[in-house]
């Protein structure tokens, strides 16, 4: 089986961002297996069984305009990355060019490729001219390390061209004449270390990646564009955090966020999610009804999260993670759901993140009391939503936590921390700055809140959003990028100053020196005595220094 060299999936609990889940696609050929400890697989292997597929909620749209006779009026079927920063209501439209390689050594030959280029003056290939869109070959690596290396050749974007049929294009299966095809999409995830990369990308499927590819081999131009936009269906924007209460990526955003989220207003609904495990589905509860994954689940193995540190002896464990993501349920129903913005809500994660987010505090019931009070949380309130939901202890259901599992499937979350903005997921990092110019863009054109005309496109958002809507300074030139007038204004002043008092002292370095040469002149030239009339000697002036020009 292994010796096929065959591309499987496989999920994996990455530990370096905590809760995050990653899939990746091995090439069993060029990929190592790490030896883990027998536990520890198991573990996550049963964790990992309960994970769903992401369904296709982007409205991105890959489209090529030359030559006319690669057009199609609804656009290429395509797959969008799940890492990368696209430009939400924006587009990309620019010559693309074919690596011929899957890209996945560091050190890209920009001169190879086609079209063919002319040749420079080094009598080689020229390089790609920027800006460009490269395709590029799957397989050999992950997708993260192709467009990485893509993106330090230049690229403004990338598409990947897949090498292998869907089992359900026949027509694709049919016109290669393989018996190999794949049962399932392929998905272009995060493999842990995307967070760098900063361009978008694409898959694009085989049949139709073929025909592009045809078309640069035989040196013909193809200008393609991808584009992107938020569902905009009214003047109320919604978006969701799916997240964990011990994910280490989201902490500054949900510490912060709360400014922005009340300056919107009843304008955008927001709504926290907390994802939870199926220990049922996950296998952790076991035949005879026994807890299968020790103390990483509640209610009997029905409700699980991993263990953020690793150690299922000491720290925090994973039912201590579950329990605080009912805690933050309940908060959130009884202090946010009704308006949608939630300052209670915002309060008490903040204030859970500075005072008992360490191992010794996570799940001690006065440090959360002490949240509580520094939030406006009545303590009961919470204690008896959390029981009459279904509690944590019995072998029974949880309302809110089996709502949370329906929810997260029906979605098709599968990397945390996730954003979404009217139902599309958010790529890139989860910011402050990216989350709210993806929420200002949701809007129905001309219905925008006036927050958004006054700070989308300000420099400085956050700072805009905070100071009540007045951007501190205008972009020269109108642009989104570049130096604001008054920084502009100021820098010129203090250019002219410099070159002004640089040339002070040089001129008057250059008059002290022009004096000392005459006094030595005079000194040199001049009779040492007086002349006997009492008028003195010239050398009295030499010797005073003084200000009195030598012809009076």
């Amino acid at each position: 089986f292994w010796s096929r060299a065959q591309l499987v999936r496989s999920c994996v609990l990455d530990r370096t961002s905590k809760e995050r889940v990653i899939w990746n696609e091995y090439d069993l050929t060029h990929a190592s297996l790490t030896m883990l400890s027998v536990r520890s697989l198991a573990l996550s292997a049963l964790l990992a069984s309960g994970i769903a597929t992401t369904p296709d909620n982007d409205t991105s749209r890959l489209q090529i305009h030359v030559p006319h006779n690669l057009f199609k009026e609804d656009g290429y079927d395509h797959r969008e990355a799940l890492f990368g920063i696209p430009p939400y209501g924006g587009s990309l439209a620019q010559n693309l060019y074919y690596a011929d390689s899957d890209l996945c050594d560091p050190t890209v030959d920009t001169r190879k490729g086609y079209p063919i280029r002319a040749k420079d003056d080094t009598g080689k290939m020229a390089p790609w001219p920027s800006p460009f869109i490269l395709m590029v070959d799957r397989g050999g690596c992950s997708f993260v390390q192709k467009v990485r290396n893509a993106q330090r050749s230049g690229a403004a974007g990338v598409v990947i061209a897949d090498n292998t049929c869907l089992c359900s294009d026949q027509d694709c299966v049919s016109a290669n004449g393989e018996g190999v095809c794949q049962t399932a999409e392929p998905i272009m995830a995060d493999d842990g270390s995307g967070q760098d990369i900063s361009i978008p990308s694409y898959l694009m499927f085989k049949k139709d990646a073929d025909e592009v590819k045809a078309e640069l081999r035989a040196n013909h131009m193809v200008q393609i564009e991808m584009s992107w936009a938020l569902p905009t269906p009214d003047d109320r924007v919604e978006y969701d955090l799916w997240t964990v209460p011990s994910d280490v990526v989201s902490r500054d955003f949900q510490k912060n966020f709360k400014e922005v989220a009340v300056a919107l207003g009843d304008r955008a609904y927001f709504t926290p999610h907390q994802y939870v495990y199926d220990g049922i589905k996950s296998h952790c509860q076991g035949a005879d009804g026994e807890n299968m994954c020790f103390n990483l689940c509640t209610n009997n193995g029905r409700y699980c999260a991993t263990d953020p540190d690793n150690d299922l002896d000491h720290g925090i464990s994973g039912a201590d993670v579950v329990k605080e993501s009912l805690r933050r349920i309940c908060i959130w129903k009884h202090y946010g759901e009704s308006d949608g913005i939630g300052v209670e809500w915002w309060d008490y994660v903040a204030e859970f993140l500075h005072r008992c987010d360490t191992p010794d505090y996570f799940s001690n019931d006065d440090c959360i009391k002490d949240a509580f009070k520094h939030s406006g949380i009545n303590w009961d309130t919470i204690d008896r939503c959390m029981s009459d939901s279904g509690g944590l202890k019995a072998d029974a259901p949880n309302s809110f936590l089996d709502l949370e599992m329906a929810a997260q499937t029906r979605r098709g979350v599968i990397v945390l921390p996730t954003a979404f903005v009217n139902t599309v997921a958010l790529r890139g990092a989860l910011t402050i700055p990216t989350v709210f110019s993806a929420i200002c863009a949701g809007y129905l054109e001309g219905t925008e809140p006036k927050i958004c005309t006054q700070c989308a496109k300000c420099p400085d958002e956050i700072g805009c959003v905070r100071s009540g809507g007045k951007c501190s300074s205008k972009v020269v030139g109108g642009g989104g990028d570049g130096v604001s007038a008054r920084t502009f204004t100021v820098s010129l002043l203090a250019v002219v100053a410099a070159f002004g008092g640089i040339g002070f002292l040089h001129w008057k370095k250059t008059r002290d020196e022009m004096r000392d040469q005459v006094r030595g002149i005079l000194a040199e030239y001049m009779p040492l005595e007086d002349d006997g009339d009492g008028n003195g000697s010239p050398m009295d002036f030499a010797r005073r220094g003084g200000t009195t020009h030598l012809i009076s």
